[in-house]
This record gives C-alpha cells, structure tokens and sequence, in this order.
C-alpha cells in the first residue's frame, strides 16, 4: 500500500462499505436460502458471481428464482437470523463518524436485511443503497426492483458516482471483498480489499490495498 493510497485514505469525504462478507462475516442471500431450505442450490451460483463468471443480474435472478422467499418467510428470517458483525467494524464506522466523514452501506443484498445492520452501525438508512423484493398482496415473490443500482453489474459504481454527483465528494472509498466492488474503482477513487471473513483470489491479486483486519485502516 503506497502512501498516496494513505493519503487519499486519510483525506476521504466518504466511505462506501459492501456488506455481505464484509461488514457481516455472512452472505445474505446464501443465508436466506439456507433459511428457506435451498442453501446449497444458491451457494455455488454466490460463489461464481462474486469472482465474476457471470452478471450479477443473472447472478441475482437465478438465486431468487431458487429461493422463492415468500414475504412471512422473510420477515421470519430477519426476525430469527440476524447477521454478524465482522470483528472491528463498530469501531472502525464510529470513528469514522467521530471524523464528521459519512458512511454508506452499498450491496447487492436486501434493503430489508440490511436496515438493522445500518440501525446497529448508526448509519442513516438513507445511505443504503440495495435491492428491494417484490411481493404479491397475498405475500408470495413477485420479483425484485430491477430500478435500484445494485441489481445490476455496474451498479455500483453508478451508486458512488451518484453520490459524488449529488454531494460534490472528491475522495470516495469502498471497502469490499468481491469482483462486484472492484469493478467500482473508478469512480471509487480507492478501492480496498477485505478478507477477513473470506478471501477471493481474483479480487486479492488486483487490489492495490488489501486488507484482513479493520484494525490496519487506523487514520493518520
């Protein structure tokens, strides 16, 4: 890590974080299909999505087609599983608050997994950028919003250019562990790697800044 990465790091007016195996040491999805007694069917269409064999729409529709998650068995799930933090990132969120520095929470996973995980990071719910199933009146899968920039390959960083478009930011940063969270460097002007709960080869050798612990992304 060069010290201009640091420098960048330290000067940030944003910080952009992946959730799934990232800020939670879990994959939502593969966590919900599990719930839903498809675990093993989703697991390796994960797997081959976040090295980037396939879009992530395909990625996305395919799981979902799979699971058929109704909207009781979702809320059951949130209800009765919630996610774990990864070690550090309380701390870590907090003192980039202290820093007056706004964080945002950008997946391809579930607004309405991810809601709690913001609440308990004190991140606005505002700052999420995710995907939305969609139900029937009768509570059955209806599909997911294919208008929100995550559900897409891409959508991330159109999600960060949007917020350097609307909010001016000259130094964004994301902090993920997939092929989907590299691709957004740029407009992310860092990108930095994170395997502490998972390390993906294709994304290791290509980030310049990698990562196992939040504890070394101390400020300056």
């Amino acid at each position: 890590m060069s010290g201009e990465l640091r420098t960048i790091w330290n000067s940030a007016d944003a910080i952009c974080f992946d959730v799934d195996s990232t800020v939670i040491k879990e994959e939502g999805i593969d966590e919900l299909a599990k719930f839903c007694n498809k675990g093993s069917e989703v697991a390796e269409l994960t797997k081959r999505a976040m090295v980037g064999v396939m879009t992530f729409q395909e990625a996305l529709k395919l799981r979902l087609d799979i699971i058929q998650p109704t909207l009781s068995q979702l809320r059951q799930f949130i209800q009765t599983k919630p996610p774990t933090l990864s070690p550090g990132i309380k701390n870590l969120v907090q003192h980039i608050h202290n820093r007056g520095i706004p964080v945002y929470l950008i997946s391809g996973g579930f607004r309405s997994i991810i809601a709690a995980i913001a609440k308990s990071l004190n991140i606005p719910l505002e700052n999420i950028f995710a995907n939305r199933i969609k139900f029937y009146f009768n509570g059955d899968y209806a599909g997911f919003d294919e208008n929100e920039f995550t559900s897409r390959s891409g959508g991330k960083a159109a999600a960060i250019q949007k917020l350097k478009d609307v909010h001016g930011y000259k130094h964004v940063i994301l902090i993920g562990d997939g092929a989907t969270d590299l691709e957004a460097c740029p407009p992310a002007d860092i990108f930095i790697g994170y395997g502490g709960n998972v390390i993906r080869e294709s994304v290791k050798s290509k980030a310049k800044w990698y990562i196992t612990d939040f504890s070394e992304l101390g400020f300056s």
